[in-house]
């Protein structure tokens, strides 16, 4: 089930959405996001966080309603956990991600493009953060507006930023165009998946500017390279 995606000044509600059928693939929006993102394959990212050593005071719930069992871990370059995805559809409106498409649907994100323009997350592929709470504190942590990811998939990596903040309670979520990306259902209504999804994100990186998704691949590839080499 997904909950809304929350800007920084509105993060603290966390609320349904109904399920629904799967809008059709805009063939540009595909075209804009998939693609090879690298040879840093997700088996060696995956080993290299086989192990975790806590860095979240508690356990995170995948969705509303659920228990809290998702830990956020850390290693001396990055920080991960392994839960669902949900979708984020929130920013600029698209044709993939409006009112109309998303009952939950707000046009902002808790940080915008160089132009001050809220990220388009039909194009944009970007993860959630939890807001920070006693649980975690994402900025403790070197991860700021920007920071790089590696998200992974049944085999798959693909390369995003941190774009929005979500629920303070509530961890795993990325947007529609991470999801395609990966094989995941993007539908904000009912896709997404409830499990299977591995978030690595590497500590004191910053793409800028945020919306520079060539950039994101590139910093993302050279920081994986670097982060499964290191013993």
């Amino acid at each position: 089930m997904r909950v809304r995606s929350l800007t920084l000044a509105a993060a603290g509600a966390a609320l349904l959405a109904p399920t629904s059928t799967p809008p059709p693939v805009d063939p540009q929006a595909q075209e804009s996001v998939v693609r090879h993102e690298g040879d840093v394959r997700a088996a060696d990212l995956l080993a290299k966080v086989r192990d975790c050593t806590p860095v979240s005071r508690g356990r995170y719930r995948s969705d509303d309603g659920r228990p809290a069992t998702v830990r956020v871990c850390g290693t001396r370059d990055a920080v991960f956990w392994k839960a669902d995805m949900d979708i984020d559809c929130d920013g600029r409106p698209s044709r993939r991600c409006n009112r109309r498409t998303d009952p939950l649907f707000t046009g902002a994100t808790a940080y915008q493009q160089s132009d001050g323009r809220h990220l388009d997350a039909a194009r944009l592929p970007f993860i959630v953060v939890p807001t920070p709470s006693r649980i975690w504190d994402y900025r403790a942590s070197g991860v700021r507006g920007g920071s790089v990811a590696a998200v992974i998939y049944r085999g798959r990596v693909q390369y995003a930023v941190v774009g929005d903040v979500g629920p303070r309670d509530i961890i795993g979520e990325a947007s529609y165009a991470s999801a395609r990306a990966l094989g995941i259902r993007p539908d904000p209504r009912g896709g997404g998946t409830a499990s299977g999804v591995t978030y690595i994100v590497f500590k004191d990186s910053q793409v800028k500017p945020i919306e520079d998704h060539d950039a994101a691949v590139a910093t993302g590839e050279r920081l994986a390279r670097l982060f499964v080499r290191d013993r």
